[in-house]
């Protein structure tokens, strides 16, 4: 997990999100500022994210988001109730949910870039059926379908244009080289006919080297026959192998079943086949030709100009009002016979779709296996061909596999050996530098301290008088000449110490006092730190769950008041709808006909309205939206102008004031104020 974070914050820091992240401060963050760090994430791969969500409903942010990382392919962890706190969690802000998407993201973020522009394009719009019985409809779906067909294609010599590592000015030079060396071999072409004719029976040799040419051709041309038929009788021998595995496990299967197992077997074999030849295969066929009769029906016809296709838009129209001028009889007619038809009707449609699907998945089933057959059949030609061992079955598999565990086991084992003894290093390594450390520290309080009570330099004459012995007793070794003067060396340095000691004694009294009240004073800092520490973790954490749980107590009373005004507003729409329906039912079941169609004129015009003031709703919050810039821009130049203002105002009274105090005048160099 801290590997995981410190990836994602590296990845923040640098362009182009700059968020200047460390793991403390990433750490920290709320649920709200997480999610905006996902969305600025989601806003890079897709610039339609780019969205505040402080200014949106969190239902409304966890659907987009939902769909763009469906989009992206993104597989959350687990199952389906894994989902369900996936979706929760992406709807609070969870760390556990959020860091492995913004891992994931990060990771392949140039990938995700290309997948989201490709989704713009080739997310495929799906049309009910029932649209798609309109002649215009299905010619557009089918427009969008070789447009989206085009783009793909498209799409791909882009991309191989840009692997394959030609560039222009690559190709024009080739083409200027291929120019300059056409016009030198044109040149030398007429050099040699001109040598040539000068040549006796010249005419003789260009024929025997046009035929010595045509030969070659005909060589390579055979030479090539002769490689196609290799190939042949290659796949002829794939083909034989291929047919005599499948004749032996046919073999083996009718060793070992029984006639009746088989004698089923066949019957299946035999429905599913006649069900193909019979049903399925008629109706695709018959769909086909209907498809294909339309097509030249399409053909056949002129082309349409404006008229003509306005006048087959209110031939549809017209066709649509009697559509459902029949419905409504059928609706005001109730039969129940035709109900109880439907529901058989349906139920028997249902039942056909299934068989159908189930018909075509052993189909496709079927097609895969016989081509994983043939993917086997290469794959053991080719490790015989290259001289390969078999493929391990049963036991042998099984020993295999048990040696690959033990030695895995056997790996681990000596991987965590290796990791405890870097760890332990890393320890050794990290205390020897605090070791260190707290040597210099050590080091400098001496030094303040000695240089506080008036004797600095202690330490440096005791590394001195370290020194001086350690000089004489090399001065003793390398100058041992006599008893003498070593003794006299003996006493000026005994002399000197002695002097040294008797000044340094009442202030090595003084230190040691000092050292012991120095250590009693560490220890009780000691454990008035450990106390204050301990003290302010337990009120910190008591702090932060405190903290946490009121966030998510205001988080729940956020979301249950949008819950409940929503479901105030559902309600009350619905209301609305209930009683508009229960006025059309009695409008449709009154008997007098002058006042059904007075309502649906009454429907009708109110439709009418609706939409037009939908539209002029529109085109103001078109309006709102693009002069929002400008108007917010506008206002705040108000507010400064007023503040502006307000100043001059107060600069106004406070001159005001002064002046009413009395008035100064300067005379002669002079200032005099004159109350």
């Amino acid at each position: 997990m801290s590997d995981q974070i410190k990836f994602i914050v590296d990845n923040l820091n640098k362009e182009p999100f700059r968020k200047n992240y460390n793991l403390i401060t990433f750490d920290s963050l709320e649920p709200m500022q997480l999610l905006q760090v996902l969305n600025d994430i989601l806003a890079e791969i897709d610039p339609k994210q780019v969205v505040d969500i402080r200014e949106e409903m969190p239902e409304q942010t966890a659907k987009r988001m939902l769909s763009l990382l469906g989009i992206l392919k993104y597989k959350p962890p687990g199952n389906a109730t894994d989902m369900s706190t996936f979706r929760q969690g992406l709807v609070i802000g969870s760390k556990p949910v959020i860091y492995p998407v913004l891992h994931w993201l990060l990771q392949k973020t140039t990938e995700l870039k290309k997948r989201a522009y490709l989704a713009r394009f080739l997310i495929k719009l799906e049309v009910p059926s029932e649209f798609l019985q309109d002649e215009t409809v299905a010619d557009t779906n089918k427009q969008y379908e070789e447009l989206m067909e085009a783009f793909k294609s498209l799409h791909k010599e882009c991309e191989q244009l840009k692997t394959s590592g030609f560039s222009t000015a690559e190709i024009r030079r080739d083409i200027s080289a291929m120019e300059e060396e056409k016009d030198q071999l044109i040149k030398r072409v007429e050099r040699l006919k001109k040598r040539v004719e000068t040549v006796q029976n010249h005419q003789r040799m260009l024929k025997i080297a046009r035929q010595l040419r045509v030969e070659k051709e005909r060589e390579e041309f055979l030479a090539q026959q002769k490689q196609e038929q290799k190939n042949q009788l290659f796949h002829a021998v794939q083909r034989l192998q291929r047919v005599q595995n499948q004749l032996k496990s046919m073999r083996h299967a009718a060793a070992d079943a029984k006639p009746e197992s088989l004698m089923k077997r066949l019957e299946e074999e035999i429905k599913f086949n006649s069900y193909m030849v019979t049903e399925k295969f008629p109706k695709e066929l018959e769909t086909k030709k209907k498809e294909l009769h339309f097509l030249q029906k399409v053909v056949s016809e002129p082309a349409m100009g404006h008229s003509d296709l306005l006048e087959l838009e209110s031939k549809i129209s017209e066709i649509n009002t009697q559509i459902n001028q029949l419905i409504e009889k059928k609706m005001m007619r109730n039969e129940p016979i035709e109900s109880k038809l439907s529901l058989y009707r349906q139920q028997a449609s249902i039942i056909s779709r299934k068989k159908e699907a189930k018909a075509e998945e052993l189909q496709e089933a079927k097609e895969k296996l016989t081509s994983l057959e043939k993917e086997v059949s290469l794959k053991t030609n080719q490790t015989r061909e290259f001289g390969g061992t078999e493929v391990l079955k049963g036991d042998e598999f099984k020993r295999y596999v048990s040696k690959l565990r033990s030695k895995s086991t056997v790996f681990k084992k000596k991987h965590q050996i290796i990791a405890e003894f870097k760890a332990e290093f890393g320890l050794l390594q990290r205390t020897e530098e605090l070791l260190k450390q707290r040597h210099d520290n050590i080091q400098h309080q001496l030094q303040t301290i000695e240089e506080k009570k008036g004797i600095s330099g202690y330490s440096y004459t005791q590394e001195e008088l370290e020194r001086v012995s350690a000089l004489k007793s090399e001065v003793d070794e390398m100058k041992g000449r006599t008893l003498d003067d070593m003794s006299e060396m003996v006493k000026k340095l005994n002399s000197l110490v002695s002097e040294k000691k008797s000044a340094l004694a009442p202030v090595i009294k003084e230190l040691r006092q000092l050292r012991q009240k120095c250590q009693e004073l560490t220890q009780e800092c000691d454990e008035k730190k450990s106390q204050y520490d301990s003290c302010a973790a337990g009120l910190e954490s008591n702090r932060s769950k405190l903290e946490q749980e009121v966030r998510g107590l205001r988080e729940e009373c956020l979301q249950e008041e949008s819950r409940y005004h929503y479901t105030n507003c559902m309600i009350k729409n619905l209301e609305v709808q209930l009683r508009r329906a229960i006025d059309e039912m009695k409008v449709y079941l009154s008997s007098d006909q002058q006042e059904k169609r007075k309502a649906i004129r009454q429907y009708t015009k109110n439709i009418a309205e609706q939409e037009n003031l939908g539209k002029t709703l529109r085109e103001k919050q078109k309006a709102v939206r693009e002069s929002h810039g400008p108007n917010m821009k506008q206002a705040k130049m108000w507010r400064d102008f007023e503040q502006l203002m307000e100043c001059k105002k107060q600069c106004f009274l406070k001159q005001q004031s002064q002046t009413s105090i009395g008035q100064v005048i300067q005379e002669g160099g002079e200032d005099r104020l004159i109350l």
